[in-house]
């Protein structure tokens, strides 16, 4: 898998573990399995819940609204049945970008409030985002992942306020930068065999570039009510580009 949105601290790989890296898969065994009937997936909640809390956020929610527009933007247009599927996945994590497919995936099993929904998602459109408008090497180059791991923590509300006072996580000048970087790392961890100082040095090489990157948002979005601005001012942006 790209990237993932990681629900729970990841303990740290062994040192000298020669196990294959298989680069992320095996948080999400659904995607190994054959698809099942409406019929089948119709008789489970979680399932039922997943795709009504998904179109939800699609429909209302303006951090993924500008970033669905933005991906339409660049030719990257995201249907609804096509890249996105609610998955059982491992406890650890909560979302996945899987680049093989251009698929999103939300661990139904995991996300269990609409706002945690709307985090999952817009964490992994903005992987998606950055698929569409770069030439990213998820797999061999771990830089290329923690830059898009640092901009998904920074943009996505992972971070604001409110998020991190739930995680009984308080600080004061620069504690966004912290908290970033640490869920960045975590990200990384969660889906690469690599040791914790391994992502470190990826995250802390690539930090000042990727957080400063603000595509498509312009801005950093610290609530709904600046993401709702940083939406009206790309659309405005694409109609004064138009009359160019």
């Amino acid at each position: 898998m790209a990237g993932a949105e990681a629900a729970s601290p990841v303990a740290e790989e062994k040192a000298g573990e020669e196990e294959e890296d298989d680069l992320g898969y095996r948080l999400f065994p659904d995607r190994n399995k054959k698809p099942q009937s409406f019929l089948f997936r119709s008789l489970f909640t979680f399932h039922n819940k997943c795709q009504l809390m998904l179109r939800m956020t699609l429909e209302t929610n303006p951090y993924a609204q500008l970033l669905l527009e933005a991906m339409k933007q660049s030719g990257c247009t995201v249907f609804n049945d096509r890249h996105f599927s609610c998955e059982n996945c491992d406890g650890c994590v909560s979302g996945g970008f899987d680049s093989a497919t251009s698929q999103i995936v939300l661990c139904q099993n995991n996300i269990r409030q609409q706002s945690h929904m709307n985090r999952v998602v817009t964490h992994e459109l903005i992987h998606a985002f950055d698929h569409c408008r770069a030439h990213v090497d998820w797999f061999k180059n771990v830089k290329h992942l923690a830059c898009s791991e640092i901009r998904a923590a920074n943009l996505s509300g992972d971070c604001t306020l409110m998020n991190e006072i739930a995680r009984f996580k308080f600080g004061l000048k620069g504690h966004h930068q912290t908290c970033v970087r640490d869920r960045a790392i975590r990200s990384i961890l969660a889906v690469r065999k690599v040791s914790k100082e391994t992502a470190e040095k990826a995250v802390d090489e690539v930090f000042d570039a990727c957080f400063n990157d603000l595509e498509p948002f312009g801005r950093i979005p610290h609530s709904k009510t600046d993401a709702k601005r940083a939406y009206r001012d790309f659309q405005n942006r694409d109609r004064y580009n138009a009359n160019l």
